[in-house]
């Protein structure tokens, strides 16, 4: 899995980025599991994610609700399929309101640049 790590903070909380092909649920589920195998991102707040499988778009918001489908509509606007895309939140204490969307974006606009 490609990590950018911690690209974006504000008021405390901190996002991070991470993505790796996978085509099937399976391939998801172990590339999560991989993921948090590293403490830190096991122990962050958030870890949103979204991948379009040719059966259709999976996500998960982790308690941020709706925030898995942001990254679903800019996988579908770079027609990116069977690539999981994560981002992850450490919250820091303060509440970010709309623009946690706002950085979700950023985040995975970033990741898209990488590829």
């Amino acid at each position: 899995m490609k990590q950018l790590g911690v690209i974006i903070t504000d008021k405390g909380s901190k996002f991070a980025v991470s993505g790796t092909p996978a085509a099937s649920r399976a391939q998801v589920d172990a590339a999560i599991k991989d993921l948090k195998r590293d403490k830190k991102y096991a122990k962050a707040t958030h870890n949103i994610w979204a991948v379009l499988l040719d059966s259709g778009p999976l996500k998960a918001d982790d308690g941020e609700s709706g925030a898995g489908m942001v990254i679903v509509r800019m996988l579908e606007r770079e027609g990116l399929y069977n690539h999981l895309v994560v981002v992850t939140r450490w919250y820091g204490g303060k509440h970010l309101g709309g623009d946690r969307f706002r950085h979700v974006g950023d985040a995975v606009r970033t990741y898209l640049n990488q590829l």
